[in-house]
């Protein structure tokens, strides 16, 4: 461009409240920073989400569900809680689960006879009290051995062995993965709300947590074509009201690590992997009607996301590497790039404890639990993705406040005897979010993620960071939620030590608006504001 014409487009793009150079900015590869002539607007402030005022809770085996009052999701989110201590309430308020931000309830975690019958045949007239949205199951490897004595479950290098549909009189006609995945169907018999002539399964939501999608390379296709039938015969039986998903396949799973290289991957294989007959397929049953198809054209939802490891919840290691452990970059990375890869509706789990796994110091047991900020932050930032829903999810279920310490080692903070205030940090961030801003969750909404538009220098350079970029950079975090002439922002330093202060802009120019705001966060916090801005 000749000279003149660079004095022309700069001035054109001051005097348009940096219209034009916000269209130049790019995610990935890292963009060069964009420099500003002339002065910036004027900011508008934002007006910040209150915060509820407790004390988190010292006693264990506890947690307090009235940290905040009382508030409901958006019907266009979902919260199922699989999680610990539901019993700790729900005989003094059996519905006060659906008014903290939880919208459906795991079957295990229901009250029978109540909200779920256990008896062979409901009595005459008996319907759950629970509406079909608010039901969830989740449907682990175990349930594919008795009475199916399917050995696939816990071990997938048997799926060449495993059948679709045994012959027609056969002994053995439950021994198949059709019998197993029809026969939840049944499901509707434990709410009495089956169709009038046959079974159809009325959970709202149907988890797979088979975990067993790894493979050998020669057995590929016989798990593809697996995976791919289960889901649709479960679909087949199942209310046009259900949606299924699973912990796996997923487009892409990044375990923790957020790395740069996640962003320019495929799918993984058995995602959409199409279904094609081997040579001993229809032998085995495998019927036609799936070849072609894949698991993904059969799931409503996929599930990305990650539990934390140890690593990430300790402030004093090393969280800026590219390989290294940071809470939020592993919490929006995988959001980010699933949701360029499918568009299915995304459901994550969340679990406030760190995963069991030896391969890390202090990690052998699930025994740590989220710090306040990330717990909080977990439950804000997320739902800036985009995201659907989430499975809170706990490995256990009913709690006993106070109990002595276990004089056995190995169950020392385990169970009664872990702290859950983070589950109290949780809700509260749930509660600043949709008890404050449930309007802009209409489905109208615009999720910048990644394209969220920051400075850190005071306004002279402006990036489009996604998370990786924002972790090995040491910046804060900011994303941004559109809604008409309404903006919501979250942000936070992570891992700041208290009383450190983080400065930042954020500025949208799209659409006709030209906003532009100051952002001041101290330490850690979760920095949760709105504004209201101007064409």
């Amino acid at each position: 461009m000749k000279k003149y014409g660079i004095y022309l487009f700069i001035t054109a793009v001051v005097l348009s409240g940096f219209a034009l150079i916000s269209n130049q900015l790019r995610t990935s590869p890292d963009p060069a920073g964009q420099s500003l002539s002339g002065t910036l607007p004027a900011p508008t402030p934002l007006m910040p989400t209150p915060r509820s005022r407790f004390t988190p809770t010292t006693r264990k085996g506890y947690w307090n569900i009235d940290v905040v009052g009382d508030f409901t999701l958006p019907a266009t989110k979902s919260v199922t809680f699989a999680g610990a201590g539901r019993n700790l309430h729900v005989a003094q308020d059996w519905g006060k689960l659906f008014r903290r931000g939880f919208s459906a309830i795991e079957q295990t975690r229901m009250e029978p006879g109540s909200e779920r019958s256990d008896a062979p045949q409901t009595p005459p007239g008996w319907k759950s009290r629970l509406k079909q949205n608010q039901r969830a199951l989740i449907v682990y490897q175990n349930y594919f051995g008795e009475p199916f004595n399917l050995d696939w479950g816990k071990n997938q290098e048997k799926a060449p062995q495993t059948w679709y549909l045994r012959p027609n009189g056969d002994p053995n006609w439950r021994n198949s993965l059709y019998s197993a995945a029809a026969e939840l169907a049944g499901g509707c018999v434990g709410f009495g709300d089956c169709p009038p002539t046959t079974m159809k399964s009325t959970f709202g939501l149907i988890f797979w947590d088979i975990e067993n999608d790894g493979i050998s390379l020669p057995n590929r296709r016989e798990q593809a074509n697996i995976y791919t039938f289960i889901t649709k015969t479960l679909k087949d039986n199942s209310s046009p009201g259900t949606l299924i998903g699973s912990i796996a396949p997923v487009p892409f799973n990044g375990f923790g690590y957020s790395k740069a290289s996640g962003y320019q991957a495929g799918a993984e294989w058995l995602w959409n992997t199409p279904a094609q007959h081997t040579a001993t397929s229809r032998q085995r049953g495998m019927p036609d009607a799936i070849v072609g198809k894949s698991f993904a054209d059969y799931a409503d939802f996929q599930m990305p996301g990650t539990y934390y490891m140890y690593p990430e919840l300790d402030y004093g290691q090393e969280h800026n590497r590219d390989d290294s452990r940071h809470w939020l970059a592993a919490l929006l990375s995988d959001q980010e790039i699933c949701r360029k890869l499918s568009p299915k509706k995304r459901i994550a789990w969340h679990w406030l404890f760190n995963q069991q796994n030896g391969d890390f110091a202090n990690n052998a047991r699930a025994i740590h639990p989220a710090p306040p900020a990330i717990a909080e932050g977990t439950a804000i930032f997320y739902w800036f993705t985009g995201a659907y829903g989430v499975l809170f999810w706990d490995d256990q279920r009913n709690l006993t406040p106070d109990q002595p310490s276990p004089t056995d080692p190995e169950l020392k903070g385990l169970g009664n005897d872990r702290m859950y205030a983070t589950y109290e940090h949780y809700v509260h961030g749930l509660w600043r979010l949709f008890k404050h801003h449930p309007d802009l969750f209409d489905g109208k909404e615009q999720y910048l993620n990644e394209n969220t538009d920051c400075s850190f220098d005071g306004g002279k350079t402006w990036f489009k960071y996604n998370a990786n970029q924002l972790k090995v950079k040491k910046l804060p975090f900011a994303r941004a939620i559109v809604n008409g002439n309404q903006i919501l922002i979250t942000a936070s330093m992570p891992y700041a030590k208290p009383g450190e202060i983080t400065k930042l802009n954020l500025r949208h120019v799209e659409n006709g608006y030209q906003f532009y705001t100051d952002l001041t966060l101290t330490g850690d916090e979760i920095y949760l504001g709105r504004a209201t801005m101007r064409p």
